[in-house]
This record gives structure tokens, C-alpha cells and sequence, in this order.
């Protein structure tokens, strides 16, 4: 998910920036709150996670349009988890997995926290953490991929939140590498030290 629309982007349809599906356009589903991540934080954010994301196993939590799998997969991530729990969104990526015939997407239909904690230990080597603004689970989250050891050694987490509200208050051992605002998003590219 993420901030709102982009003037390159047509309405309800979501544009790949870069990689193998370049000027791809992917069609959003029509859920109330669901924002998918602007083109100019995208293009941010690969810029940092150039050096990582070929051979990346990622995990995009809160999916909603799968703005940010469907990059990372674009651009070379040898598998992406999307994890969402709204119907109609898990419809739409359903539709936009089959079109780009995205063979190392896997789809989970539930609660982030859930997966969270069932989660196989040392799983992921990039996680998205998108939530919904107005459900302030942020720093929860946070604790719950530092407590359930889904991260790979070396993993970085990609937070994206409302910038009219105070940073997220993170586990004590994790630093922020790179932090920029756009529009009314704050984002950050956060590593937890202790598991590099």
C-alpha cells in the first residue's frame, strides 16, 4: 500500500517503474483506504535496495495493491510473499499474479500478525511494512519481526507512515539507514542490527 496516485499512472491502474515488466499496468482493487505506493517512493526505495534485491526473498505485508512485490519481483527478487486479508484486493492480486505470470509470487489471504507468527524463522531477506495509517500497528509489528526471527541475517524492513504522526518507536537493537518524506508519507529502509 502507500501514498496516492501518480500523474503517469492512469486511475485505478498501477504502473511497474522499472525491471523485466517496465510500464507494466496493473489494475487496483476498489477498497476503501487502499493506496498504493507513488512511483517517485518506489523508484526511492529500489534505488537503496539496489545492491539486494536480485536473488531478495521478500515479504510484502499489507499487499493491497502489491505495488511493492510486484517491483521487487520486476526487478529481479527471487520470491515475494504478499500478505493481505481484504477479499477484494486478494482478488485483484490474484488477476495481476496470472497476467504477469508471476511464478515466484505466493499469495496468503489473512491477518499480517498471524503470518507473522507462524512464520518459518529466518525466512525473509526483505520485508515491506505498509500498513493501513489509521490502524497505529506499526511498532507492534516491528516487535513481532524482531521477536519471531522471520528475518534473514543481514534483512532490511521498509516502513512506510503517515508523517503528520510522531516515527515509529522501534526494537532498541535497529537502525535507520535511509528516511524520506513525500507528500504526507514518511519512509524509511531500517536494518535490525543484531541479526546482520
Amino acid at each position: 500500500m502507500a501514498s496516492s496516485s501518480k500523474k503517469k499512472s492512469q486511475p485505478g491502474r498501477l504502473r511497474i517503474v522499472a525491471g523485466n515488466w517496465r510500464s507494466r499496468l496493473l489494475d487496483i482493487a476498489d477498497v476503501e483506504g487502499l493506496r498504493p505506493t507513488s512511483e517517485r517512493i518506489r523508484e526511492t526505495l529500489f534505488n537503496w535496495l539496489s545492491p539486494r534485491i536480485t536473488g531478495a526473498r521478500c515479504l510484502d505485508l499489507f499487499a493491497g495493491t502489491g505495488a511493492l512485490g510486484f517491483e521487487a519481483l520486476s526487478r529481479g527478487a527471487a520470491e515475494v510473499v504478499f500478505v493481505e486479508k481484504s477479499a477484494k484486493a486478494i482478488a485483484a492480486l490474484e488477476r495481476n499474479i496470472r497476467i504477469l505470470d508471476a511464478t515466484a509470487a505466493e499469495l496468503h489471504c489473512g491477518d499480517a500478525r498471524g503470518y507473522l507468527r507462524a512464520a518459518k524463522k529466518n525466512q525473509f531477506d526483505i520485508v515491506f511494512l505498509d500498513p493501513p495509517f489509521a490502524a497505529d500497528m506499526l511498532a507492534d509489528l516491528c516487535r513481532l519481526l524482531n521477536e519471531t526471527s522471520v528475518l534473514a541475517r543481514g534483512a532490511l524492513v521498509y516502513i512506510e507512515e503517515d508523517r503528520s504522526r510522531p516515527e515509529v518507536e522501534l526494537p532498541a537493537s535497529w537502525q535507520v539507514l535511509k528516511s524520506k518524506q513525500a507528500g504526507n508519507v514518511r519512509y524509511s529502509l531500517v536494518t535490525p542490527c543484531d541479526k546482520r
